[in-house]
């Protein structure tokens, strides 16, 4: 299952996050339980369940729709699922904290922290870049962020999906062609902090980082290359962007 911003459900999803940016709670509401309403699979239930949650004003029903996203995500063996638990078990377990009910609370903060770091995803991964490189190079840490150009990364970027990986190569600096790279991390990584449960629950972008190189094994030539003017669009959002990189 690949996480697509194209996809109905989630474009109204993405619409009523922009009306909560506004302020403007209530056609947020409305966006979310339109999500909802067209929601035909596990996955766009899963997810539109999860964001009519937010903004119910009650705690009761605030679990019945955290609960009512659970029973989908369950259902569904993806890695882009399963990343969102310790977020929606957390947020269970503070609802039943705030009725008072601490078993429950209990059960739904030891389930939170047993799927905590708990990455199962085996790839294959992707790198996107500009860069020209050749099967056996290895991609380190501390290369210039695609986003802020004066900040020095620590980790090296890293994704399971190759059309993120297009994306990416996309964004990247240089004058060379978009290349996607198939690449094997050398040492231990994470859930990319900067997209995990930001904009949506987990990490659906299954976006990954190391501290360790990523050897390249391959290259891919069939990914989705966006329009110059997606990526004009892409560049305008990303100048406008004030939060801060996880570094």
């Amino acid at each position: 299952m690949e996480f697509s911003p194209n996809n109905d459900v989630i474009k109204l999803c993405l619409q009523g996050m922009e009306m909560e940016d506004k302020g403007e709670p209530e056609d947020a509401g409305r966006l979310f339980f339109q999500a909802w309403s067209k929601a035909t699979n596990d996955f766009e239930k899963f997810t539109a369940a999860y964001y009519v949650a937010r903004r119910q004003k009650n705690v009761s029903d605030k679990l019945k729709w955290l609960e009512t996203a659970l029973e989908f995500g369950l259902k569904i063996n993806d890695d882009t699922v399963k990343s969102a638990f310790p977020a929606l078990y957390r947020n269970i377990a503070e609802c039943y904290e705030e009725l008072s009910d601490a078993d429950n609370a209990r059960k739904n903060y030891e389930l939170a922290d047993s799927f905590r770091d708990r990455l199962s995803d085996k790839g294959p991964f992707y790198h996107g870049t500009r860069a020209d490189l050749q099967v056996g190079d290895l991609l380190t840490a501390g290369g210039r962020s695609n986003y802020k150009a004066e900040l020095v990364m620590n980790h090296i970027y890293f994704t399971a999906l190759a059309n993120g990986a297009g994306l990416a190569a996309a964004l990247a600096s240089g004058d060379g062609h978009e290349r996607v790279y198939i690449v094997e991390p050398t040492g231990t990584f994470e859930n990319d902090p900067n997209v995990t449960d930001k904009k949506f629950p987990g990490n659906p972008t299954r976006s990954y980082r190391s501290q360790a190189p990523l050897k390249i094994v391959g290259e891919v030539t069939d990914f989705v290359r966006i329009t110059p003017e997606e990526l004009q669009v892409w560049r305008e959002k990303l100048a406008n962007t004030k939060g801060e990189i996880i570094n």
